[in-house]
């Protein structure tokens, strides 16, 4: 097959055993397309460039993926390389004992910026989530708060704060996010619902977050425990750190939490798993 479009460089990979790959998604790639060519670009073809020894005609995309990201996500992605592998870690998603983490930027700064108590910096957001039903909004979700919501369904989510800086100028806080349930747009919406949208996300932003050259949601660290396979933990690296890449204009200004630290992962453990 001829080469997908480029988008930079080839699929940055995380983690390879022979059960699993896990991959580095770049932004703004879609999973997957009905009917697509074979120089688009979505990761099961940019997967099937890369990685022709795992492609599987008899599946439906010719890989086996666990989960999924949004389209305009980038982070670590699971795919399994056998049928025990997938079966295994889809058995530990549906039931929840995965661990995800997203880090973002969002707009605004949240509590004081001169506000140190760690109490504060915690958030938990418990808003459920359904499907828009206005035909113009038909990729979009909603929370149960707002008119034309569907089928909602309960959505909680974890935010902590790391810093609090500016982006191009402007107020923004970044933060490390854990999602227990996993609907669709949910980590979006939820951020939305506390008043501080995502840096760059047009569609929950109303479409007034045109700046950005991306949404600055990315899928930082998986965990997936498996019955036989061992454990997968993978951590990628920081897209939203100050010092990385020439359309970052994130400077922060005030530090409560790195990445690195032991501590801010242990605030996560009694939201873990639904309890």
């Amino acid at each position: 097959m001829r080469p997908p479009k480029a988008i930079g460089s080839s699929l940055k990979v995380l983690l390879q055993t022979q059960d699993f790959l896990v991959i580095d998604k770049p932004f703004d790639v879609v999973m997957n397309k009905i009917g697509a060519r074979d120089d688009d670009v979505t990761v099961h073809l940019l997967l099937r460039y890369q990685f022709p020894h795992y492609y599987d005609a008899n599946l439906s995309f010719g890989f086996r993926f666990v989960h999924r990201l949004d389209y305009s996500t980038s982070g670590a992605l699971c795919i399994a390389l056998t049928k025990k592998a997938a079966a295994e870690a889809t058995r530990s998603f549906s039931n929840r004992l995965t661990d995800k983490y997203y880090v973002a930027l969002l707009r605004g700064h949240l509590s004081s910026i001169n506000d140190r108590d760690v109490r504060r910096a915690v958030i938990d957001i418990d808003k459920a989530i359904g499907d828009h039903c206005q035909p113009e909004s038909a990729h979009r979700m909603c929370t149960d708060d707002e008119p034309n919501c569907v089928n909602p369904r309960r959505a909680r989510t974890r935010l902590v704060v790391l810093e609090w800086g500016f982006y191009d100028g402007a107020p923004a806080t970044k933060v490390l996010l854990k999602p227990v349930t996993g609907r669709r747009h949910q980590i979006r919406l939820h951020c939305r619902s506390i008043g501080h949208t995502i840096v760059g996300d047009y569609t929950y932003s109303d479409r007034t977050d045109t700046l950005p050259n991306r949404m600055f949601l990315h899928a930082f660290r998986l965990v997936i425990p498996t019955d036989t396979l061992g454990t997968i933990d993978v951590v990628t690296p920081d897209p939203f750190a100050a010092d990385v890449g020439i359309f970052n204009s994130w400077v922060p200004s005030e530090t409560l939490f790195t990445l690195g630290d032991c501590q801010v992962y242990e605030m996560f453990t009694t939201f873990s798993h639904g309890k």
